[in-house]
């Protein structure tokens, strides 16, 4: 199946990607804020529409699903707890699905702390992460309804992934969470390679994302709040005052992240 499956890049809006899997003739669409990219990516491919899968609720992540719907009716399926109206095969933590039409075989992960349903999809046989908002290329998503030890939490779970785990995450800011992690480990040897790295690709229009798994525990401040580097920086400037807890420290960087320019 490896050699079998493939996955198209669709941009939308001004930083979002959303994700197709085809095998040539069947494709399930990963996230798709919007139809129009995606239908004219199906249609310039020659494929035809089966699945429909979400990480959680917001516009940007689910907004085509209705006119893809009016098109096709395909199964859709997404988190159990994220009040998803379209989704018609609700998920939870530690299900397995077979994708229809591609026979690619998923593990649900509950990803809270973006939202309080998010999932991730985690294709074991290809070492594909599916992640949404939660864990973005040198960064997180924000915490708009879960807490720091949510996050946190999800993050473990993902950074406990294999190493060459390829992470498709749904946006854009490599470069600005790079320019924050640079801002909290400006010693990391392996950042600086990777700003270089990273951005030699925008200059060519070429997308950061996916990343993978080993990289982002090296060089991610989110994935690395356990580190002594990180810890004493987040005192050293002000936004703790003494070291703390793990999640109290990943709230005070996630907020210093907020509110960085």
């Amino acid at each position: 199946m490896k050699n079998t499956l493939s996955i198209l890049t669709v941009p939308a809006f001004d930083d979002n990607y959303l994700w197709i899997i085809h095998d040539g003739k069947h494709a399930a669409v990963v996230d798709p804020g919007d139809a129009a990219p995606i239908l004219a990516a199906l249609e310039g491919s020659q494929l035809e529409l089966s699945a429909i899968l979400l990480t959680h609720h917001h516009a940007d992540h689910i907004g085509g699903v209705p006119a893809l719907l009016a098109r096709k009716q395909v199964p859709v399926f997404g988190p159990s707890n994220d009040n998803i109206a379209a989704v018609s095969n609700k998920l939870l933590q530690g299900q397995h699905i077979t994708v229809p039409g591609l026979g690619l075989e998923l593990d649900v992960i509950e990803v809270p702390g973006h939202t309080r349903g998010h999932i991730a999809y985690y294709a074991a046989g290809q070492h594909w992460l599916f992640c949404g908002d939660t864990l973005f290329a040198g960064g997180c998503g924000r915490l708009f309804e879960g807490t720091p030890s949510q996050m946190l939490a999800s993050l473990d779970k993902l950074a406990a992934l294999p190493d060459d785990t390829a992470v498709y995450c749904a946006h854009e800011y490599t470069m600005s969470n790079l320019r924050f992690a640079r801002e909290v480990e400006p010693d990391n040897q392996a950042l600086l390679k990777r700003i270089h790295v990273e951005q030699e690709k925008r200059d060519q229009g070429i997308p950061t994302v996916p990343t993978r798994i080993k990289l982002e525990r090296q060089t991610n401040p989110f994935l690395r709040i356990r580190e002594a580097s990180v810890r004493t920086r987040l005192v050293a400037t002000g936004k703790i005052s003494a070291n703390k807890d793990d999640a109290s420290n990943f709230g005070a960087l996630r907020e210093w992240k907020n509110h960085f320019r």
